[in-house]
């Protein structure tokens, strides 16, 4: 998980932070301590968003105004467009095998007809569905296709009516989740985890971030990336300490990947080896956008706004893509 992250953040699309107010990110307190990146989705922004309504939200629509989806959504007592808010994740391990992971969705949820739907539906599928019992709670199990591990689910309860559903890779995490919230316990993150999150936007559409000293073994052997010393991209990515990446959509999409270095010297070492990722890649767009030409609209933007920069111990990387390009690539421009 962690080196596909980081080739994904390396060669992401993003821009430097607009001038706004940031406010700090909330610690989900029911993350557990084993947690090593956290990823948190802001629904509610996404949802409200411009670049949304004007694209996506009626295909979203469209689609839960389907029988199936309609009558799902009535038995949940659940609408997605108004009762979810923001989903916080967090991650550890080595997937697929020895990873683990503990979701957190927050919004409107009425605890006993999601329970009611999760027992009728394990009684129509019980290979894919089950009710089970642990530690005094009651989880639904649920094991989708081609996974290695089944998902435990529940309802955790905060407060009076105040509801989070809980998710995790073992029943233990989501047991031990669902005890947190009863008692109120604060954040259990390691200090270094919880002092990044702090400093991410909780007004982003999204963010993720983990610490990454002494987890990075370089590139997988064999990789060899077209433009760099493959080698020498391996050293360095040893040396980063810290990863984060924000996600805006507004009227436009906003992105943007900071990795902290461990010295001003490495910072510049790799700022100077992205640079030259970077220049590949702007080299590669024009070939892209000749295969599929509904995108070059997308590739001109990412060529002209594509940057990095080395600040300090950080090096950045930043891009911008109007809604307007978006809009013609997905065909609901003009």
């Amino acid at each position: 998980m962690l080196r596909r992250f980081l080739m994904g953040a390396a060669l992401a699309v993003v821009l430097a932070i607009p001038a706004q107010t940031v406010r700090a990110a909330e610690v989900d307190a029911l993350l557990p301590a084993e947690t090593e990146f956290v990823v948190f989705f802001n629904a509610r922004q996404m949802l409200d968003s411009e670049l949304t309504k004007k694209y996506a939200l009626g295909q979203i629509k469209q689609v839960l105004e389907g029988a199936d989806a309609k009558a799902m959504v009535e038995k949940l007592g659940l609408d997605p467009l108004k009762d979810i808010d923001r989903v916080s994740v967090g991650a550890w391990g080595k997937p697929p095998e020895d990873g683990n992971a503990l979701f957190v969705i927050r919004g409107k949820f009425d605890p006993e007809k999601l329970m009611k739907t999760a027992e009728d539906e394990s009684k129509k599928n019980g290979d894919k569905m089950s009710i089970v019992k642990e530690g005094g709670y009651t989880l639904v199990k649920f094991t989708p296709d081609n996974q290695p591990k089944p998902v435990f689910m529940s309802v955790a309860t905060e407060g009076k009516e105040k509801y989070s559903i809980v998710g995790g890779s073992d029943k233990a995490f989501v047991v031990a989740a669902l005890k947190a919230a009863e008692k109120g316990e604060k954040a259990a993150l390691k200090k270094d985890l919880a002092a990044l999150v702090l400093k991410q936007d909780e007004k982003a559409t999204m963010f993720a971030c983990g610490i990454t000293e002494g987890k990075i073994d370089g590139l997988p052997p064999g990789v060899n990336i077209p433009g760099v010393d493959s080698a020498k991209l391996s050293k360095q990515l040893e040396k980063m300490k810290t990863v984060s990446m924000t996600v805006r959509i507004a009227s436009d999409v906003n992105v943007e990947v900071a990795m902290g270095m461990k010295d001003e010297d490495s910072a510049d070492d790799f700022g100077n080896t992205l640079a030259q990722l970077i220049d590949t890649a702007k080299n590669l767009l024009p070939l892209v956008a000749g295969q599929q030409p509904q995108f070059k609209p997308l590739a001109d933007e990412v060529t002209k706004t594509l940057k990095s920069k080395v600040k300090d111990k950080e090096v950045q990387v930043t891009v911008k893509l109007s809604g307007d390009a978006i809009g013609k690539a997905t065909g609901g421009g003009d």
